[in-house]
């Protein structure tokens, strides 16, 4: 077989991102590599003739090792027939009757078109890249989220909505949003990796081909699929229902768009002028080529860069989903890089994982930032004051608070300044504050309003809530991805 010196390869999955993602790179080759292409197929081809066997009760443990065997084939044997024929399927089944005991032989492909183990094998290679992959990644970054999400519970923090500051919130509700969004993405990868199919139905889908072999041609495809792991299509043509497969890689998508948010996140909260959290950063990292102090987010903006790599072949999924009567060839290439997006997919996953496992969080320039980094000190409970004073039966109450906030700009002086000086607004606020038990007497109002921190609503409340409803969901859930991976 050629051999190519890895930095002479094109792909940047194959060589800058494979030395960095080393373990992934090396947990997805035996699903996703063109050897794993080519192997899937002849574990196809194998299942197929077993299930010719075992319909003619002929299958024996032999001649099902012989099978197993042979499937264990050399891609450099298909690749040079292929020289020959023209035809990778074709090129494959050759091969493969060479290395099977003679009486057998006949059975290699019989019956099949070449979609039948096409469809089937890529079948078999993103449920196995997704159970064995993939979700365990997702299952520990989601694990990761929980734990950080649960110790920065009742870290306070200002909200943000349009890139301004809201009301208080803490940290960890922050990060709670993640947990919940990529959870139930999650989940729903891995339900449609386990509804993938493929099918034995021949050139049109109609069964003609096995029909004349079998009695009962359904049973043969599903004999044939139950060695694989799948389940026949519910109606094919010369393809499996392509939106299988589809739907699965628009789950992934998803996710990436989920994990980019937060990349994106993380990447806002580590500007010099917010420093609310840190990614780590080892003792001999560089910044930058020519500013020693710099310190970048460079692993939460690689996640970004890779989902926006990824992220639009979205489109070529949807493209592939079209194919002309029962069946045109305008998949054949675009379809091979399916194996490039679920290895971007992986490699960002892996890279947040290492991002969030090494995550620091800036308490005391967290409460700086809610307490007075919104130009006005104590701005941001200009809201309590406006609900307070509603309450107490003021119609323009909005309004009131909002001229408050305006004088408090226009001098320099914190917002619980500006309120004191507003004695007929500020005594019903305080009595409301003393009626509700948010404060021993109305003195202590104007404390209320210098710790915004103690505003923070259900915040911690429900990022405790939410993490630990998703550890016990996905703790269960890797326990049961490290079964399969046994048993594998």
């Amino acid at each position: 077989m050629e051999t190519r010196e890895i930095f002479r390869n094109i792909s940047p999955l194959d060589h800058r991102y494979s030395l960095s993602e080393r373990e992934v790179f090396a947990r997805l080759i035996p699903w996703l590599s063109e050897e794993a292409a080519v192997r899937a197929c002849a574990k196809a081809e194998s299942a197929l003739a077993q299930a010719h066997l075992a319909d003619r009760g002929r299958l024996t443990p032999a001649l099902k090792a012989a099978l197993s065997a042979a499937a264990e084939v050399d891609p450099s044997e298909v690749y040079q027939e292929e020289e020959k024929t023209k035809h990778n399927i074709r090129a494959l089944v050759n091969v493969l009757k060479k290395k099977v005991p003679a009486e057998i032989a006949p059975l290699i492909h019989l019956g099949a078109t070449s979609a039948d183990i096409l469809d089937t094998a890529l079948a078999f290679r993103m449920q196995g890249a997704a159970r064995e992959v993939g979700l365990p990644l997702l299952c520990k970054l989601e694990l990761l989220l929980c734990d950080f999400a649960e110790r920065e519970a009742e870290t306070p923090q200002a909200g943000r909505t349009h890139g301004q500051h809201a009301v208080p919130i803490t940290l960890g509700f922050a990060f709670a949003e993640y947990v919940s969004r990529l959870g139930k993405s999650i989940l729903e990868i891995d339900r449609l990796s386990r509804q993938l199919k493929g099918k034995l139905a021949g050139a049109a889908g109609a069964y003609n081909a096995t029909a004349l072999i079998s009695r009962d041609p359904e049973t043969l495809e599903r004999r044939y699929l139950t060695e694989l792991g799948l389940e026949p299509s519910e109606h094919s043509t010369q393809l499996v229902e392509p939106e299988y497969l589809l739907r699965l890689l628009l789950e992934y998508n998803v996710a990436f768009g989920i994990i980019a948010n937060l990349a994106d996140d993380l990447r806002h909260l580590q500007r010099s002028e917010i420093g609310e959290v840190r990614e780590d950063f080892s003792a001999e990292q560089v910044g930058s080529s020519t500013m020693p102090q710099k310190r970048n987010p460079w692993n939460s903006e690689h996640v970004k860069s890779l989902w926006k790599e990824f992220m639009p072949r979205v489109t070529t999924f949807f493209m592939d989903q079209i194919s002309e009567h029962q069946r045109d060839l305008t998949n054949s290439a675009s379809q091979r890089f399916i194996a490039e997006y679920v290895t971007g997919f992986c490699f960002a996953v892996q890279r947040m994982i290492t991002v969030v496992e090494g995550l620091g969080a800036d308490r005391e320039r967290l409460l700086a930032n809610l307490r007075g980094g919104d130009g006005i000190p104590g701005g941001i409970m200009a809201e309590p004051a406006y609900i307070l004073l509603a309450e107490t039966g003021v119609s323009d109450a909005h309004e009131v608070i909002r001229r408050i906030t305006l004088s408090a700009e226009r001098e320099g002086i914190s917002f619980g300044d500006a309120l004191n000086r507003e004695p007929a607004v500020f005594d019903r606020i305080a009595l409301k504050l003393a009626d509700l038990g948010l404060v021993a007497e109305s003195g202590e109002a104007r404390e209320f309003f210098r710790r915004p921190e103690n505003y923070c609503g259900l915040a911690a409340r429900k990022a405790k809530s939410i993490a630990g409803k998703y550890r016990s969901i996905f703790s269960t859930l890797e326990k049961s991805f490290l079964e399969e991976g046994k048993n594998v």
